[in-house]
């Protein structure tokens, strides 16, 4: 497995808004302090905003912001959202597994066990847990 840019741009945008959660940031704020291109945070936004994790003002003093408690929102939640699945195998990411081998199949336990672990530390850290962390955000 191998998170995407995507991934971790949203990642990092998602952060320095937790940081500022007290107002609302533009994306160009954003972009400067997390040497991200403007125009690849522009694709990202709608993905984020679809999953209710942004709240958008438009105007003067506009921008994003986060719309729930950094304490709520779980990198697992963020990356799901960004890269549409955490499994590791194909098999994985249909509940129930569709596999017609998979009743049969003597590497299916380790890949679940290392679906769950993934599942487990990924949604164990939340944005909150980040910023405390590392404020140089």
């Amino acid at each position: 497995m191998k998170i995407s840019t995507k991934g971790r741009y949203a990642l990092r945008m998602l952060s320095d808004l937790a940081v500022n959660c007290d107002r609302y940031v533009s994306l160009k704020e954003i972009a400067e302090r997390q040497d991200i291109s403007k125009k690849y945070l522009e694709q990202i936004v709608p993905l984020l905003n679809s999953a209710g994790l942004l709240k958008t003002n438009r105007g003067y003093q506009g921008g994003y912001m986060l719309n729930k408690k950094p304490s709520e929102c779980s990198v697992g939640e963020i990356l799901r959202v960004t890269e549409g699945n955490l499994a590791p195998v194909t098999c994985l990411e249909q509940s129930p597994n569709q596999c017609k081998r998979c009743a049969d199949c003597v590497t299916l336990p380790v890949w679940e066990g290392l679906y769950k672990m993934i599942c487990e530390y990924f949604d164990g850290i939340t944005l909150e847990d980040l910023i405390k962390k590392n404020t140089r955000i």
